[in-house]
């Protein structure tokens, strides 16, 4: 079983930037497709990027490709979701998951989630 715990989100003005960071526990991190998605009030969980379990692929949302990119550090068990020239759109609520060996962009493949970070981005 993996734990997840998201960090790095907050209050930002459009144009800026957030990194976003999910640690997850157990010694079998490496096994793990790592993904995150974001939840706006009333809106469905939407994927936002994906990447595979050695970095070698990665995967963005269309409203995110060429601002957002996802990255992971397997000595630390650690994912990141760097965003940069965010918009007001970009506010939601934003998830860590994982599952096991493959990526995926739908939310129903994904086995493990954490329990979220607010991301606020003020026009």
């Amino acid at each position: 079983q993996v734990q997840l715990v998201e960090s790095g989100g907050g209050l930002v003005q459009a144009g800026g930037s957030l990194r976003l960071s999910c640690a997850a526990s157990g010694r079998t991190f490496i096994t793990y497709a790592m993904g995150w998605f974001r939840q706006a009030p009333g809106k469905d969980r939407e994927f936002v990027a994906a990447i595979g379990w050695n970095g070698g692929s990665t995967y963005y949302g269309d409203s995110v490709k060429g601002r957002f990119t996802i990255s992971r550090d397997n000595a630390e068990s650690t994912v990141y979701l760097q965003m940069i020239s965010l918009k007001p759109e970009d506010t939601a609520v934003y998830y860590c998951a994982a599952r096991r060996f493959t990526t995926s962009q739908a939310v129903q493949a994904y086995e493990y989630w954490g329990q979220g970070t607010q991301v606020t981005v003020s026009s």
